[in-house]
């Protein structure tokens, strides 16, 4: 059974287990990391000292998206892996992409989420939320003309993205207008590990 290493309040854990539930893969989430630290025997195996980690048999394997493009290739068949390259590589953009993404959100999370009122930084909160629209805009070009940042179906490619998007929705920050992202969302609610996953309490 895999094994996935992990708090799931990470948005890096929520993408590995929804993805392990679109490929109906039973698997076994150990919380580690944060609050519940990590013990000699986790960083045997991940010693950046992050999350998450998985264990496949007798591959043991962290980055997350090195995970998601792992899982994907190994038993997602053609739907989650194509076997054309160039299909392939344009969701495979998007998955690194939302790095960028996460760094222009982060200062708003951080601050909204994880530290008290008292201690917010609200003119950073709202230089991120600029930044973040502004990076958003330029997925609703890409949603407008395919609907699914994977191309013309759901894939792999939508599930880094898909993990930062519920955060982008949730917070209570200032957005632009994004008709094509937003019906994009409401899609991705509708699968049920991204319910089960993705769509829980931020904190």
């Amino acid at each position: 059974m895999l094994i996935l290493w992990g708090r799931l309040n990470s948005h890096n854990v929520k993408k590995v287990a929804w993805l392990a539930e679109e490929l109906g893969l039973p698997y076994e989430r150990r919380d580690i990391g944060g609050k519940f630290g990590f013990t000699d025997a986790y960083l045997a195996m991940n010693p950046n000292r992050l999350i998450p980690t998985i264990e496949d048999g007798d591959v043991v394997l962290w980055e997350s998206n090195a995970i998601l493009r792992y899982l994907g290739s190994r038993y997602g068949g053609d739907a989650f892996w194509p076997a054309d390259p160039a299909t392939r590589a344009v969701g495979d953009k998007w998955m690194d992409w939302m790095f960028s993404f996460a760094d222009a959100q982060r200062d708003a999370f951080i601050n909204l989420v994880r530290r008290p009122e008292g201690e917010r930084d609200r003119a950073a909160v709202a230089a991120s939320a600029k930044v973040s629209g502004a990076m958003m805009a330029r997925l609703e070009a890409a949603l407008a003309k395919t609907g699914w940042l994977s191309g013309e179906r759901f894939g792999l490619g939508d599930i880094p993205m898909g993990v930062y998007a519920h955060t982008f929705f949730t917070l209570p920050i200032d957005r632009p207008a994004l008709p094509a992202v937003e019906d994009w969302y409401r899609r991705l609610t509708t699968r049920p590990g991204y319910a089960a996953n993705v769509m829980i309490p931020l904190t």
